[in-house]
């Protein structure tokens, strides 16, 4: 029952409360792959199965929020802001910055869908127009785009499902703004804004290419490091960026679906600052599986997700340029305690993705396969010891 599943929750959090400030639980109906934020406040997560889809847009407690005097505030549930349907998966959605507009992608095709998330007078999150990607020159079958939205207006949004095919698009008139000059069919994990103008695009082969949407060079291109000699199968990569005032600064993880995570400066791609062997879990990961992402308001802080059913945060001031194995700084295992996990032939239950918040500097939201969504605070062990 749900009040049991509740009290087993607080019994957990009695016994977690040293581990964490904030612990929050949420139930969807079906699982999220994305999970995107719309304010400080809000964000929006949808389903991924073959049909028909929610789009929802999701208020997180207020007493996550309130800082002094937390437990005179009793509202500590997610709140259903805005809603609506697609009657395909999204495996990709942003946000556009100074709107209330969406972009997705189905991870199918190259096409994204365009939505616009309600406001006041709304609860309704409805369709309102596509973006074409760029068709294909190779024979291989569509994958779907990476996207990403410039951060300030006019809004324009930088997508595309392989290297050869990254276009700016104008998001109110369809337009295409630029078109990145190669032609390799390197597929993309990501795409990322480091300026208003310069953006890095991650392969899942480890590639990184960097380049000016003001400009028709070619982009500045670095190679991943070569694979481990034992490993036979293909690894496959994810990328983030460090965000920060000045793209020049800025640095770069790239995490292998065996567990190698490099750390290297924009100035410098091709040399690696640090790396670290992770503690994951290595399964098949698919392109879709794995989130790594630098954390935005605490130095060093990375977090990982997709090879098992935690969260791991990781401190990357502490590896070397030698690779050496690296243990968590912390660890969410929150979505593998829940209820319904058990051995009879029940898939495990895997971290589908996970964000942090863009201000406060360990709060974190995540997801399950098993349609779990919870937003956490967590405190750093470490730091506390030495106090």
């Amino acid at each position: 029952s749900a009040a049991m599943e509740e009290a087993e929750f607080d019994d957990i959090l009695d016994d977690w409360f040293i581990e964490y400030k904030d612990l929050h639980v949420y139930q969807l109906e079906h699982p999220t792959q994305v999970i995107e934020w719309t304010s400080g406040r809000t964000v929006c997560v949808a389903g991924f199965s073959p049909s028909k889809n929610e789009i929802l847009e999701l208020r997180l407690p207020r007493k996550l929020f309130a800082d002094e005097n937390k437990g005179l505030c009793a509202e500590r549930d997610f709140k259903v802001v805005h809603g609506g349907f697609t009657d395909r998966p999204v495996r990709c959605l942003r946000h556009v910055p100074g709107t209330r507009c969406a972009v997705t992608g189905d991870g199918l095709s190259s096409n994204l869908q365009v939505w616009d998330l309600g406001g006041d007078d709304s609860d309704v999150i409805r369709r309102t127009g596509s973006i074409e990607g760029r068709r294909r020159r190779t024979g291989v079958s569509e994958g779907g785009s990476s996207i990403a939205a410039r951060p300030s207006s006019p809004p324009q949004i930088l997508h595309g499902a392989q290297i050869s095919d990254v276009q700016l698009t104008e998001l109110s008139s369809g337009q295409t703004l630029y078109q990145l000059e190669s032609d390799s069919a390197d597929p993309l994990s990501s795409l990322h804004f480091l300026s208003d103008a310069v953006f890095l695009a991650g392969c899942s082969n480890g590639n990184i290419y960097v380049a000016d949407t003001r400009t028709s060079a070619a982009p500045q291109l670095s190679p991943p490091p070569p694979p481990p000699v034992s490993s036979g199968e293909s690894v496959l990569w994810w990328t983030d960026a460090s965000a920060g005032p000045d793209p020049s600064g800025c640095r770069v993880v790239r995490l292998s679906s065996s567990g190698q995570a490099l750390v290297s400066d924009l100035r410098n791609l091709g040399g690696a600052v640090s790396r670290a062997q992770l503690d994951v879990q290595t399964l098949r990961c698919g392109p879709d599986d794995v989130r790594v992402s630098w954390a935005p308001a605490l130095d060093d802080c990375i977090a990982v997700s997709g090879f098992s059913g935690a969260v791991q945060i990781y401190d990357a001031s502490v590896w070397t340029s030698e690779l050496q194995e690296a243990r968590p700084l912390f660890e969410h295992r929150g979505h593998a305690v829940s209820p319904e996990q058990s051995d009879d032939g029940v898939p495990p239950i895997l971290v589908t993705s996970h964000v942090w918040h863009p201000e406060r500097p360990r709060t974190l939201l995540s997801a399950a396969s098993d349609g779990s969504v919870h937003v956490w605070d967590w405190v750093d062990q470490s730091a506390a010891d030495k106090r």
